[in-house]
């Protein structure tokens, strides 16, 4: 009676197990937290995330349950956030940091549970990223977008000087709109499009740069000072971020800007190749964008969680330094150059 009563508890335990992993094949449970759900940027990343999901079920006969959860531009709203994920048996957290220099505490929740990390758009400080195997980064090389940022305006310049140089005096007077102070994008777009002009040869004179946060109405309020305070003298509008590029058209606009002969805009410059940038570089309002992959940033988020669930290779991805899938930024201008 007593082995019978054994074995009947060992065939249950059994098939317990069984159940258990066969819901942990069949189901990939995601937490993601992003830093601002007002965020344009993000916004989009976040409708390519549950499309992309969508076809990687139908793709592999499996469930995707992507639980998105917004920290409102809060760290500590995002720690708490960790906390539930796990306590919720989510397979894999993606975190879109709030903090790119604060990033222990999940860090160190995610290794207690043994649950990977996929940061993702927002780089940690690499030390932090090398605190334990399980901890991975997808997003773009934040200097490269600079470059290209540059590249627009060295294309238009050899082109036709004067185009951007208005006052034909051989030198450029820019302003430059800045996404976050101590943000990793903002701080490295902002010097490597200078630096690439200037190595290039260009003469530049920064007129004004000033904090906008990423915020297309912070733009505009940026701009419509400046247009007080240099009236006519901006040559190029540098911008972190397509929402504050798009923040200078609307200024530009109510002070009587595009469709006219007597008022000249000047050169405007973003990043991201949003849907609305994209709309105002063939609408001639923002000369050129620097495309951020954001289909390609969430494929590889995905990628990689199905690639650490299941321990398969990635298909479309390489994982540098068993750390990182980077994914390139691309010129637009008009007509999709």
């Amino acid at each position: 009676m007593i082995i019978l009563l054994i074995t009947a508890m060992m065939i249950l335990t059994a098939c317990s197990r069984y159940k258990v992993l066969e819901t942990k094949k069949d189901t990939i449970k995601i937490g993601v937290s992003i830093y601002n759900r007002y965020d344009t940027f993000i916004s989009e990343l976040v409708e390519c995330l549950q499309e992309e999901a969508l076809k990687m079920e139908k793709k592999y006969n499996i469930t995707i349950s992507l639980d998105v959860q917004d920290a409102a531009a809060n760290q500590i709203t995002q720690n708490e956030q960790m906390e539930r994920f796990l306590e919720r048996g989510c397979d894999i957290v993606c975190i879109n940091l709030v903090d790119r220099t604060d990033a222990s505490n999940i860090i160190e929740r995610g290794k207690n549970a043994n649950v990977p990390i996929i940061f993702f758009n927002r780089e940690l400080v690499k030390e932090d990223l090398n605190r334990w195997d399980k901890l991975y980064y997808v997003g773009a090389d934040a200097m490269e977008s600079g470059i290209l940022q540059a590249e627009i305006l060295i294309q238009a310049l050899q082109k036709d000087m004067d185009f951007v140089d208005k006052n034909q005096d051989g030198i450029l007077q820019y302003v430059m709109l800045e996404g976050e102070a101590g943000h990793q994008d903002s701080i490295v777009r902002s010097m490597n499009v200078i630096q690439t002009l200037t190595k290039e040869g260009y003469e530049l004179e920064k007129l004004a740069d000033e904090i906008a946060n990423w915020n297309r109405d912070q733009g505009k309020t940026k701009m419509m000072q400046w247009m007080t305070e240099y009236a006519g003298t901006i040559e190029i509008v540098f911008s972190n971020n397509d929402d504050m590029a798009l923040g200078a058209v609307d200024a530009l606009k109510e002070a009587g800007y595009f469709g006219t002969a007597e008022k000249v805009p000047p050169v405007i410059l973003g990043i991201d190749g949003t849907r609305e940038g994209i709309r105002a570089v063939e609408n001639n309002e923002i000369f050129g964008t620097v495309i951020n992959d954001i289909p390609g940033q969430a494929k590889g988020i995905l990628q990689l969680a199905y690639s650490l669930c299941y321990n398969q290779p990635l298909e479309d991805f390489t994982l540098v330094e068993g750390k990182y899938i980077r994914c390139p930024y691309k010129i637009y201008k008009k007509n999709g150059e």
